[in-house]
């Protein structure tokens, strides 16, 4: 009886036993003649028509297949058939194959094509560049995966024309941040930095990719405020499997990490989170009416003690860098045949930088022509310890249906930063004295991001509809931001005078709403017996920002500074603070500015239509034309005029595009493109706002004289796509500047002061090439080593205004020829990102090393005559890779890097005539190893 059950059990279990024994293909159709997803095409096994499937409407397939190796045919009416040789099925597991179909040289006339699995993605990443009809360049995850990056900012410098300033923020072909755009998911996303166009890229682990697309040239249906490229960042949504992974790593730095003269000061519990615990929010309301001495002053020593006593940068011991990282996909087939996709990722990094020998300067030209050398207004130099914290959480959901998808996405950034420094400042020019100074400041950022978005396909698919809902809120918030300084007597004693400056506390908040809907229809239809695709939609966008400063300082009434004998926490200790009964002593005093505590509104609504044609059987183009209306609103003060939701900017702009590709053969195209762009100004940049940068004693003075940018630009390009992701490409473009915003000096007097300007015109133009090539010409065992090589060499000019050409003339040295032109602000001459790799997949090994530069660029014009031009210095970064699997399935991975290997040091100078070049900005980071260790499971 038992037997006879076991037997019934077992012949009842035995198709879950085999479906658990099977694996799976699944993959991507891609329509080759639009570079977008082929619905409904067939996927069947050859000699066996009985297994087989179909691609959704998404272009998805998927085929459950005993282990083994197959011929896979992959089909679709009026397309001709590939075939795909050698797809190894194994049990348990998932193989992604991707693969796209190109139109019948006759209809209905079926020609095969024999090929071979391409297990490297980088191959589907350049198929969809060779067939895209905007000029763009991809990187795709296995790309990423090779050079061992951990994030976006590592990974993207292999792209051509892409630059990586600070770590973080991308630059397209040499242009400045204003010129760059960075989108999620095709979507506006603030950065923590709110300031600026692009986001900051090292938030998003490489974990969450799918892959990263720059497209340099323009389409209707693309944000018209970029000029060097669109960054989109796209995550996955539907995992091919239920995948998993836990990774972490430990970095160390000679210079600055285990420093035991690493500055710092005590803060909240909640530091190593990424936010503060309320130990340095802000003691009083802000409208707390503060008395001031020999006034009705009853409140003033209950709110001079309110406010904390530590005000001292402290010498502790830094930490190692670590990070840690978590994610998670999984897809789930449901009961009525619909699909869930869940994705989650969690990752963290605590990062500390330390510089002892920082410098910054403020230098001048002498008023006599033969005076050479530059004068120094003031310097700065000192120590400088930073520790930087970053979480970040995505979690998404995908639902699928038959002829709908539908995206949910939330992602939170946290970030705190608490940065401490000592330094002695020498002023020569306006008042010599010599100070030493005590800076402490802690950051609080935070981006709050959430995407709905749906795609609904009809029956045949020919009509398509794209939505997305995108809000977002952004908090940026430096709390309890102190500087300290003292006038040193030169005698071993110090004293706090006017002179100076009293010391500072100050509070900054900006709260920042965006909100954007996006709608896109696609329609393909015939047109000259050809298929061709009209796209039409629009968007809108509307961003909020609220921002204010509360300004403190600390004042004295009968007490001898000298007391303090340069600690700052003497300052508001108990014994030294103001009381009625003594009328002596310390005490706060408020300095409440009403020109930085501003509103401002920014909406954009757009509407588009391009077409996607056929002009010949090898010439395709694509012809749009954009509208956008553009508004800014503003509330504030500048002391004297006073705005009320006043309307500050006002415009209705039509943004043609029109990009042809003509197919060579089926390995190299010829690309022509033109668009016409805009850079608009910032929040921060269109106000009345004056913004000190208390470490390197900047002063930014916004502009409500600002208007927006135009931009002509062409592109013509040539590019050969060879096997084994190899390929050859070379690039020119042209750049037509109309009023071009750069950051200026905005006074000769008071050479620590910059702000925003238009210029008349400008122009840019410059050659890109780019080549992959593996040594396998020279032996088949070389296929495993290659060379990625992609260099962009740029010319740019500006024609100066009147006044600054006049104030060039005026301080020009004895033999200076002045000319009426000079380069643009942020645009770099030349960049060169070059990487030499090994990987070998059947070794589980990945090694290589990585060299990036970018050239001399113009940071800070000197427009103002006497200040000269301040010029970023290039840095020549040097990065080796390495990583190799453990274990023989491959899941667990071991990674070393090194970077900065040449010990290179970032520097902005002036530079003036025959005259030595003197520091605007220095600093050493170092040689940075990490190692690290991750395992999927």
């Amino acid at each position: 009886m038992l037997k006879n059950f076991c037997f019934l059990l077992s012949i009842a279990l035995l198709p879950l036993f085999a479906a658990a024994q099977q694996g799976t293909v699944t993959g991507k159709v891609i329509d080759g003649e639009f570079n977008d997803v082929l619905p409904f095409a067939n996927v069947t096994v050859k000699g066996d028509s009985s297994k087989g499937t179909t691609s959704d409407f998404d272009g998805v397939y998927s085929l459950s297949l005993d282990p083994g190796t197959y011929t896979l045919v992959f089909s679709f009416i009026g397309y001709n058939s590939k075939e795909v040789t050698d797809v190894v099925v194994k049990a348990n597991e998932t193989l992604e194959l991707n693969t796209t179909l190109g139109m019948a040289s006759q209809a209905l006339d079926e020609v095969v094509v024999t090929t071979t699995v391409r297990k490297n993605t980088e191959v589907s990443v350049l198929n969809f560049q060779k067939k895209s009809v905007t000029l763009l360049d991809g990187l795709s995850m296995e790309g990423i995966k090779k050079t061992g990056a951990s994030s976006i900012a590592s990974a993207i410098r292999t792209v051509p024309g892409v630059s990586v300033q600070d770590g973080k923020f991308v630059y397209v072909r040499g242009l400045g941040d204003r010129y760059t755009k960075s989108i999620l998911n095709g979507m506006d996303i603030p950065g923590l930095d709110p300031d600026k166009n692009t986001v900051q890229m090292d938030i998003f682990p490489t974990s969450i990719l799918e892959n990263i697309i720059v497209v340099k040239s323009a389409s209707a249906d693309l944000p018209a405020d970029f000029t060097g490229g669109v960054v989109n960042i796209v995550t996955k949504d539907f995992p091919s499997q239920k995948q998993s992974s836990l990774s972490f790593s430990v970095g160390y730095n000679p210079d600055m990490n285990m420093k035991s003269n690493f500055l710092s000061y005590d803060g909240g519990s909640t530091d190593f989170l990424g936010f503060d615990d309320g130990t340095r929010k802000m003691p009083i309301s802000a409208n707390t009416n503060v008395p001031s001495p020999p006034g009705d002053n009853g409140t003033l020593e209950g709110i001079t003690r309110s406010f904390t006593p530590n005000m001292a940068a402290k010498e502790k011991t830094s930490l190692p860098n670590f990070s840690f990282g978590y994610n998670y996909g999984n897809q789930y087939d449901l009961k009525n045949g619909n699909k869930l996709g869940i994705i989650a990722s969690l990752d963290y990094k605590n990062k500390t930088t330390f510089y002892d020998d920082f410098q910054n300067g403020i230098y001048v030209k002498w008023s006599e022509s033969n005076l050479y050398d530059l004068r120094a207004d003031r310097t700065r130099t000192g120590a400088n310890g930073t520790n930087s914290v970053l979480l970040s959480g995505l979690a998404g959901l995908s639902y699928k249906t038959e002829k709908s998808k539908y995206r949910f996405n939330v992602l939170h950034i946290q970030n705190g930063e608490d940065r401490a420094a000592i330094y002695n400042q020498v002023t020569e020019v306006s008042n010599v004295v010599t100070t030493l100074k005590h800076y402490l400041e802690y950051k609080q950022r935070s981006v709050t991001n959430i995407l709905l978005s749906g795609k609904h396909s009809s029956e045949d698919a020919s009509f398509t509809t794209e939505w997305a809902l995108s809000p977002t809120l952004t908090n940026v918030q430096d709390k309890d931001a102190k500087l300290t300084t003292f006038i040193d007597n030169g005698d071993g004693t110090y004293m706090i005078s006017s002179d100076a400056g009293f010391p500072v506390r100050l509070w900054r908040d900006l709260k920042e709403v965006n909100l954007i809907g996006k709608l896109d229809f696609t329609k393909s239809y015939d047109l000259f017996k050809n298929k061709s695709q009209l796209k039409f939609g629009g968007l809108y966008s509307y961003k909020n920002r609220n921002y204010t400063i509360y300004n403190y300082d600390v004042a004295f009434r009968a007490i001898n500074t000298n007391i303090f004998d340069g600690d700052p926490d003497a300052i508001l200790s108990y014994d030294n603070v103001w009381t009625p009964a003594t009328n002596s002593g310390s005490y706060i005093r408020g300095n409440f500015q009403p020109i930085n505590d501003f509103e401002s509104t920014q909406s954009t609504a757009a509407g588009y239509v391009s077409n996607e044609f056929k002009v010949t059987e090898k010439l395709k183009a694509v012809v749009g034309l954009r509208a956008e209306y553009f508004t800014t609103l503003f509330t504030g003060t500048d002391g004297s005029t006073e705005l009320n939701n006043e309307q500050t900017l006002d415009v209705l702009d039509l943004f043609p595009s029109a990009n042809f590709i003509y197919g060579l053969n089926d390995n190299s195209n010829i690309r022509l493109s033109y668009y016409r762009t805009t850079a608009r100004p910032s929040f921060k940049e269109k106000s009345f706002v004056q913004i000190r940068d208390l470490l390197n004693g900047l002063l930014f003075l916004g502009n409500m004289d600002l208007v927006p940018s135009y931009i002509n630009n062409m592109d013509l390009r040539y590019e050969f796509f060879g096997n084994q992701a190899q390929m050859f490409a070379i690039s020119g473009f042209y750049k037509d500047f109309k009023n071009p915003i750069e950051v200026v000096a905005y006074d000769q007097t008071v050479p620590d002061q910059i702000t925003p300007r238009n210029s008349e015109a400008a122009r840019v133009m410059g050659i890109e090439l780019e080549a992959r090539k593996n040594f396998g010409f020279i032996t088949k065992g070389l296929e495993n080593l290659s060379l990625n090589l992609n260099v962009s060499v740029i010319d740019s000019r500006i024609d100066m205004a009147t006044e600054e050409y006049e104030a060039r003339v005026t301080y020009t040295r004895d033999g200076e020829e002045v000319k009426d032109y000079r380069k643009l602000q942020g645009q770099s001459p030349y960049l060169i990102n070059t990487g030499l790799t090994y990987n070998s997949d059947n070794a589980g090994l990945k090694t290589g090393v990585y060299y990036n530069v970018q050239g001399k660029t113009l940071e800070v014009v000197g427009s103002a005559g006497q200040i000269p031009d301040v010029y970023t210095m290039p840095f020549h970064s040097f990065n080796f890779n390495f990583s190799k699997t453990l274990d023989k399935d491959k899941k667990s991975k071991i990674t070393f890097k090194v970077e900065n290997i040449l010990n290179e040091t970032r520097r902005s100078q002036y530079e003036s005539y025959n005259a030595a070049n003197e520091n605007f900005s220095f600093r050493a980071p170092g040689t940075t190893f990490t190692l690290g260790y991750s395992m999927n499971f």
